[in-house]
């Protein structure tokens, strides 16, 4: 059983979702936390399209939210929202899948006007499967080095943020889990 499950929501390889949920990660890590990483990408296509939530794969994702203290989520925006893709996905899972646990979700946008993607349409999906959602981060697109996917934020106020987020999400866990 890992402690946090981290979903991946952009079908792009490499893409600046992945590079800032895999530093998150780490910082995640170095909480003392055992995590598990999905990507979208690593889903049939066959599985998502034709609503297989019985397929191993699935079954498999569902099982380990389920054991999960807390779950963290990121996509890319597309059309003021999350990818359909993560849709997809999310529509196999089980009614009430995030029940109880703490969320942090992660959005990443080509600029600030679609800040408010993580409000209007992240966070209430979290909420939809039962989930208690944190304040969550936003990221512009320029905001993430991909050509340093080791430490890929350089400007310091984002650098705070992130840690104060993970610091957050390291603290509902243990409130919620003791």
């Amino acid at each position: 059983m890992k402690d946090i499950v981290i979903l991946s929501g952009s079908p792009a390889i490499p893409s600046r979702t992945d590079i800032s949920l895999k530093h998150i990660q780490v910082l995640v890590e170095k909480e003392g936390f055992s995590t598990a990483y999905y990507s979208i990408t690593d889903f049939s296509a066959d599985d998502l399209f034709q609503g297989r939530y019985n397929s191993e794969e699935i079954s498999k994702l569902a099982e380990n939210i389920s054991k999960a203290r807390g779950i963290i989520i990121g996509s890319p925006v597309y059309k003021a929202s999350y990818t359909g893709v993560l849709k997809a996905l999310i529509d196999l899972l089980p009614e009430n899948a995030f029940k109880g646990k703490p969320v942090l979700p992660i959005m990443i946008g080509g600029s600030h006007r679609h800040l408010l993607a993580i409000d209007y349409a992240l966070k209430p999906l979290i909420s939809i499967l039962k989930g208690e959602p944190l304040q969550g981060i936003y990221f512009v697109d320029k905001e993430i080095d991909k050509t340093a996917p080791e430490n890929p934020i350089h400007d310091l106020n984002l650098i705070d943020r992130v840690q104060g987020q993970v610091q957050e999400f390291a603290e509902a866990i243990q409130l919620r889990n003791g």
